[in-house]
């Protein structure tokens, strides 16, 4: 119920959006994802993978707006040594973590070169590689959401960004003997199409 309500306020908001704007731009990006999961049953180390995806801008003026992105991210991450003994599984060393992360940021230009963005995310666990858990259970949640800040350039039609998200949900959902959130880095290129 929260996902479907979730939804609909983020096409409610993107739509409204869309009547209202001065100024509307749309088009692709991609780039490195740089991630770690916080607990205890993770290694302490950053992890790496990719995303891509694509974005709409809509401002309200010269420098305030919103820009909505679909991002499909892949990463790999590593468990620490205790891994096996808290949860009980078998010989595992890592997992693939595949997301579609569903950004709405609010956009402040100070001049026509530089973006500031801050603003949810909920990310959708697409795939967690379910024969990791020999019992059949989901070790991580469907849905994470979290805070996204972040800084773009932008060159002509090339937006060059970087941002950092923090998630605020634990997205462990074997039990709770440990909190995990995830936390990441993402730095990329995006081409403005129209």
């Amino acid at each position: 119920m929260k996902k479907k309500l979730l939804l609909a306020t983020l096409i409610l908001l993107t739509s409204t959006a869309v009547v209202v704007a001065q100024d509307f731009e749309a088009g692709i990006k991609g780039g490195a994802e740089i991630h770690k999961i916080d607990g205890k049953a993770f290694a302490d180390e950053f992890s790496y993978g990719y995303h891509a995806g694509a974005f709409a801008q809509l401002k309200f003026g010269k420098k305030w707006g919103i820009q909505p992105e679909v991002l499909f991210t892949s990463v790999k991450v590593d468990t620490s040594s205790s891994f096996s003994t808290v949860y009980d599984f078998k010989s595992v060393s890592d997992v693939k973590l595949q997301y579609l992360k569903i950004p709405l940021l609010l956009t402040y230009s100070p001049n026509p070169f530089v973006t500031l963005q801050v603003g949810p995310q909920y990310g959708i666990l697409l795939d967690n590689q379910k024969s990791l858990v020999n019992n059949g259970k989901a070790a991580f949640s469907n849905g994470d959401f979290s805070m996204v800040g972040g800084l773009q350039l932008n060159i002509s039609k090339l937006r060059i960004y970087g941002r950092y998200a923090v998630g605020l949900n634990n997205i462990n959902d074997i039990d709770d003997q440990d909190k995990w959130k995830n936390q990441n880095f993402q730095v990329g290129v995006g081409f403005a199409l129209f």
